[in-house]
This record gives structure tokens, C-alpha cells and sequence, in this order.
């Protein structure tokens, strides 16, 4: 593996040469599903990444990917983020769900599913959230899973199963446990083949108007779906603790997405600004848009930091709640802004499809509700900043932390 300096700039060619050729038709497929069109130019991308050594690269070597350590894929991942089809052309699309299997899937499912997801040859899709409930508390979801002999019936409806019309399975957390357990032991994960009988896709959930594609995002009801009892990811009860270590690195690649979805915007306001003149002067002349072009500047490169602070942690063997909690709401109201601005910019053409900032800005505002809204995470973070402080207690100081991580890595082999 070459150093990911290279490695990024690589990437960074790979998604502006061939997959921003394709955002076009690639908008308008779902795997396995109509158009053909759009399936077949995704399996051209995806045999370019691969012909390219740019497969899988974060995926561990000893399932199938290139191994690429944490830190320097977190850099690659900000040059992915530039197009919304680039993660399912370079396989990185299926990372979180390909460790889950690797750590904790029954060894029958590890064969059938684990190579041929890494390969790209299957899909994944992992169903959480629910329409008739405050997702934002995933203690009150209401698909169940009871144990039946030796299989899982399970009942519910789930919605924003990405991709699930294309999966060849869906992970799916539900409650295992009677009422008398406490709610955060009370949940599971579990695999369960699309084609089971009583699995029924309700509907492709357009966002803003939006139909995602090849990463749509689907309703699913389950009505009497039974699957074998060696289904069950981990232990019974285990399945927020999955969650969680799902749940933090991911965060971090969205936001290094994100950053590299309102970096792509910033390249084209800028430029729009140096294009076009008003009142005989060019747009890059007046104050205002040089306003737009520093705040965009600053909230991108601040954002950017934090998330790397976060990353840093995490590699480092700390969850780094409060960093990831930070960075999920500074980084979401950071892209919304610079896309805005480009927007702005742009004035009427910004509005349509003639350029990729109406999705760019559509995706910005669903980034403040998946993963947890915005207000979850404000909450969170500052009953820990606030709880250092309780009794007089020593506080937080955000140096310091900065020095266990240093202490911390100067300890690893």
C-alpha cells in the first residue's frame, strides 16, 4: 500500500475522471432494479477501481481489502465524499457491515456473505430506524423478534433501509428481550435474507424530492419473517453495544464526506466568481462574495480539524463521544452552509440540475437527522462537558485531551 497521500490523490483523480462522467445516469438506478442501465455503468466503475488497486481499501487484508490503516483512510474518505456513488464504486460502501459479519456473524453467514460483500459481487443494508416512533431514542423501537424453536419470528416495519431493494440481506436491530430487561440490553441484531417470505419492500422513501439511486432508501414491513436462530449477530441483548462501534467510526467518515461534498461546492463557487461579471466588474471583485468565500473557508478547514481531533481518538482507542458528537452537528450545519453560499452564487442555475449543487445541498439538510438530529447530539455532549464540572469536579480541558492521545500513541507498537 502506497502512502495516503498518494493513495488520496488517486482516489481524488478516480471519482473526478470516471464516476462525475456517470452522477448522471447513476442518479437514477437502484441495484438489481430498472434502469439496467445504471447497474451496468456502476459494475464499470466498480472493475475501474479495482483494475486501478483502489478497491476495498479500508476493509481489513484478512477479509479480502487492502488494509488500509484508520487515519489515512479517514483522509481518502473526504475525496470519496465528493460524489455520492464514489463509496459503492470504490467498495468502501460496505466497510461497517463487512467488519459486523467479520466480528460477530455465525460462522455459516462469515462464508456465504463476508467474501462476496468485500468483493462487491453482494449488497448490504441495515435497518434501524422506524416511521411511527422518535427514532432519535432507538429504546423505543417496536420491531420484535421472538424466539421460536430454533428460529426468529420477526414483526415490525422499518424505513430508510438503504439500498434495500438491491441487498442481499438486511442487518436488522430489534427487541429480543422481554419488557423486565433494561432497555439497552433489550435489543439485537440480526441477518435476514431479502428473499425470506413475509420481507415486502413497501416503497423507495424519495428525500426532498429525491430518488438516492443506487442508495435508495426503502420502507421494509416484516410480517412473519422467520429466520434461524444462528442469525443473531453476537449475543443476545448486544445489540446497541454493536451499534455503538458501528455507529462512532462512521460518523467520522461521514463527516470527512461531508467535507468533501462542501470542498466540491467551494471549487465551483469559487470558480463561478472568477466566470461571471455584474455592473461591469467580475463577481470575485465585490466584498460580499469574498464573504462567502472566507466564511466557507474557514467553516470548512475548522471542521475539518475537529474531525480529524475525533479521528485521532478513535485510533487511538478512546470512543470520543464528545468529539464525535461535535463533529456530527458542526459538520452537517458546515456543508448546508457552503452549499448554500454556492448556491448563492450561482443565483438561478444553482437550482438545477446543471450543476450537482442542488443535490450537494439536499444532502446537507438530511445530514442534520440521520445518525441522530441535531438536538440529540447538542444534548449529549453538553451533559458530558457539564458533568466534569458537577461538585466542583475538575472540568474538561480540551489540551489535555489532546495530551492523553499523544500519550496514548506513543505507547502503541
Amino acid at each position: 500500500m502506497t502512502n495516503w497521500v498518494t493513495t488520496r490523490a488517486q482516489v481524488k483523480a478516480f471519482v473526478e475522471q470516471h464516476v462525475y462522467p456517470a452522477e448522471d445516469v447513476l442518479d437514477n438506478g437502484v441495484p438489481g432494479g430498472a434502469p439496467d442501465e445504471a447497474m451496468a455503468v456502476m459494475r464499470g466503475l466498480m472493475a475501474e477501481a479495482k483494475r486501478q488497486g483502489l478497491w476495498a481499501l479500508g476493509h481489513p487484508k484478512h477479509i479480502g481489502g487492502q488494509g488500509m490503516p484508520f487515519l489515512d483512510y479517514v483522509y481518502v474518505n473526504e475525496v470519496i465524499g465528493r460524489s455520492q456513488h464514489a463509496q459503492v464504486a470504490l467498495g468502501t460502501h460496505s466497510l461497517q457491515d463487512s467488519i459486523m459479519l467479520d466480528l460477530y456473524a455465525a460462522p455459516e453467514w462469515r462464508e456465504a456473505y463476508l467474501a462476496p460483500l468485500v468483493a462487491g459481487d453482494i449488497f448490504p443494508s441495515f435497518a434501524m430506524t422506524e416511521p411511527d416512533i422518535a427514532s432519535s431514542d432507538p429504546t423505543q423501537l417496536m420491531t420484535r423478534a421472538v424466539l421460536d424453536g430454533d428460529e426468529w419470528v420477526i414483526e415490525g416495519r422499518k424505513w430508510f433501509t438503504t439500498g434495500a431493494a438491491g441487498a442481499e440481506y438486511t442487518t436488522v436491530m430489534c427487541r429480543t428481550e422481554g419488557d423486565d430487561v433494561a432497555p439497552h440490553s433489550a435489543f439485537s441484531m440480526i441477518v435476514v435474507p431479502t428473499k425470506t417470505p413475509g420481507y415486502r419492500i413497501i416503497r423507495d422513501t424519495p428525500v426532498l424530492g429525491l430518488k438516492h439511486g443506487l442508495s435508495g432508501h426503502y420502507e421494509v414491513a416484516y410480517e412473519n419473517v422467520r429466520v434461524p436462530a444462528g442469525n443473531l449477530l453476537g449475543t443476545r441483548g448486544a445489540g446497541f453495544r454493536i451499534a455503538q462501534q458501528r455507529l462512532g467510526p462512521g460518523r467520522i467518515f461521514h463527516c470527512m464526506r461531508w467535507l468533501g461534498q462542501a470542498q466540491r461546492a467551494f471549487d465551483l463557487m469559487c470558480r463561478r466568481l472568477h466566470e461571471r461579471t455584474a455592473f461591469g466588474e467580475k463577481l470575485a471583485d465585490k466584498q460580499l462574495m469574498q464573504k462567502h468565500v472566507f466564511d466557507s473557508a474557514a467553516e470548512i478547514q475548522a471542521c475539518r480539524l475537529l474531525t480529524l481531533d475525533a479521528a485521532r481518538k478513535i485510533d487511538a482507542g478512546d470512543e470520543a463521544r464528545i468529539e464525535i458528537g461535535m463533529i456530527k452537528v458542526v459538520g452537517a450545519q458546515m456543508v448546508h452552509n457552503v452549499a448554500d453560499r454556492a448556491i448563492q452564487v450561482f443565483g438561478a442555475k444553482g437550482l438545477t440540475p446543471d450543476t450537482p449543487l442542488h443535490i450537494i445541498y439536499r444532502h446537507a439538510r438530511e445530514a442534520r437527522i440521520y445518525d441522530g438530529p441535531d438536538e440529540v447530539h447538542i444534548t449529549s455532549v453538553a451533559k458530558r462537558l457539564l458533568k466534569a464540572y458537577a461538585g466542583n469536579g475538575p472540568g474538561i480541558d480540551f489540551g489535555e485531551r489532546d495530551g492523553e492521545v499523544v500519550t496514548r500513541d506513543a505507547a502503541r507498537p
